[in-house]
């Protein structure tokens, strides 16, 4: 015998409703500190970019000047060499002073096709720092000693600002507040949740598949109702986790308080570095006056003979290190500035930037 109707369709809907939660309360709460933390890593990106991006603009502009002084200086030294030479043929000059200038000037070359390499990569550094093609062919308008010049700046070593502002102790915060979050997530973790619900129904029943006539009678059904969630024994590991937590957040708080000193030392540091920088670009530029003078004078007597190619190769080599080491100090008052103007900057993300 058959009980029932052959036929029956039915349906339900549930519809689910977080009442309270505590890790999804925290969870919406650390939205912003998450926010501020990405901010922050954009800001120092963009710091850090900038700083590669002048020191590499600086170095071409090193390699450039340096390929310049090393041509003039081999042109200097050839015609000395060349007049030497002629001297030596006509027997007034010993063959060991032509051998002294022939050394000076090898090495001059030497010097130079390595300098002329070292630009070439210069450039592709430049290139790639830019995010640009290796082979991009790039020109720059402006001169080592001018952009020395634009970066001599007395007033950057007396500008003060709050440890708070500097953009690593933001990050250090951001790693303590992110810490402290999650010392909060697992204490929330033992709370109850709680969950309102309505689930609603209908069923039809028919000796045929009568179900989308509009005489066909359904029956509905609906239940409301909540369900709460206890959290009793979880094998001691919460507290375990809990305990965790708490420890990587003090330890975050120590490491605030050590990036706090860093800053503050790092920055003196800075300062010092630069103020030296510029002190030392103007001592070089009156020994390399000195070096001039004084290779001049001595070029002056080795042709009237009153002086010996020793001499003469000493004063040059002289010279030849009082321009490298010009060069070099120039190069070190743009990065010391950078530097410092890192330390010093207090920008804020934004979006327009």
């Amino acid at each position: 015998m058959r009980f029932g109707t052959k036929q029956n369709l039915g349906g339900t809907a549930t519809w689910n409703q977080l009442i309270f939660d505590g890790s999804y309360i925290v969870g919406v709460q650390s939205a912003q500190t998450l926010l501020a933390i990405s901010r922050n890593a954009k800001t120092k990106t963009d710091q850090s970019v900038k700083e590669a991006i002048v020191s590499a603009y600086a170095n071409v502009l090193l390699a450039e000047e340096s390929v310049q002084i090393l041509k003039k200086n081999l042109q200097t030294v050839d015609k000395n060499y060349s007049d030497t030479q002629k001297i030596f043929e006509n027997g007034f000059a010993e063959e060991e002073d032509v051998e002294q200038l022939q050394i000076t000037l090898l090495g001059l070359q030497n010097n130079l096709n390595r300098s002329e390499r070292m630009l070439e990569i210069s450039y592709e550094m430049l290139a790639h720092t830019l995010g640009l093609p290796v082979d991009t062919e790039i020109k720059l308008s402006e001169d080592l000693d001018v952009v020395a010049m634009k970066y001599y700046d007395l007033a950057l070593l007396s500008k003060e600002i709050p440890v708070e502002e500097n953009i690593d102790y933001r990050i250090a915060a951001n790693n303590a507040e992110a810490a402290r979050i999650f010392v909060r997530l697992e204490k929330a973790k033992a709370l109850p949740s709680l969950t309102a619900f309505v689930n609603y129904g209908a069923q039809a029943y028919s000796g045929k598949f009568t179900f989308f006539n509009s005489d066909q009678e359904y029956f509905a059904q609906s239940i409301l109702g909540v369900s709460l969630n206890i959290p009793i024994f979880s094998s001691g590991m919460r507290g375990a986790r809990t305990q965790q937590m708490q420890i990587e957040y003090e330890q975050a708080l120590l490491e605030l308080d050590e990036t706090e000193n860093r800053i503050r030392l790092d920055i003196n540091a800075a300062r010092n570095d630069y103020e030296y920088s510029l002190e030392n670009y103007e001592t070089l530029k009156r020994n390399l006056e000195l070096a001039e003078r004084i290779e001049n004078k001595n070029r002056i007597k080795f042709f009237e003979g009153l002086a010996t190619s020793f001499e003469l190769s000493e004063a040059q080599r002289q010279l030849f290190n009082a321009q490298q080491e010009l060069l070099q100090s120039m190069l070190n008052v743009i990065t010391t500035k950078a530097t410092l103007e890192n330390l010093l900057d207090t920008t804020k993300y934004s979006p327009n930037n």
